[in-house]
């Protein structure tokens, strides 16, 4: 099974992703690693990724989710997936992989990425992030308020892990 955990950048999908993935005994994969230098580089210059910029990101994604599905491979993958369409690009099996989207409020993300250090995402990108975001209707859904090991409590309660 693959666990895509999503949301805007500073929700905690690295942080409740590895958590979870520890906790499973599973692989935990984050799609940051899958961006090419030259999208780490407008990122960190505070400049949003066009969809050409995306494209070969996501099929990337979309051949190492296939890949770990025939390998039979339990992963949690770190990913923004913010659009619809990156979503329904990624999961082409929807029994073997589900979304869980971390939703938190703007501010609250906002402060988050205030207080990172050591990562291209720029606060100044947060806007277009928002702007981005089409909130997934059919998928579990976790508020980031709450403190990381009681959301991945309840990933494992919903998805009955």
């Amino acid at each position: 099974m693959i666990i895509i955990v999503m949301g805007v950048s500073g929700s905690g999908k690295t942080t409740i992703g590895k958590l979870l993935a520890d906790s499973l005994g599973w692989e935990f994969s984050d799609a940051d690693s899958f961006h090419s230098l030259e999208n780490v580089e407008k990122m960190r210059r505070g400049i949003p990724l066009t969809e050409a910029d995306r494209m070969p990101w996501l099929q990337d994604l979309q051949a190492a989710i296939k890949h770990w599905l025939q390998e039979n491979k339990n992963v949690v993958l770190a990913c923004s997936a913010l659009k619809d369409s990156y979503r329904q690009f990624l999961v082409s099996d929807s029994d073997h992989t589900k979304l869980v989207y971390l939703k938190g409020s703007y501010e609250l993300i906002q402060i988050r990425l205030k207080e990172r250090s050591n990562h291209y995402m720029s606060e100044k990108l947060l806007n277009s992030q928002f702007d981005t975001l089409e909130e997934p209707l059919d998928t579990i859904s976790m508020d980031v308020a709450q403190p990381p090991q009681i959301i991945v409590q309840n990933i494992r309660t919903a998805l009955r892990l």
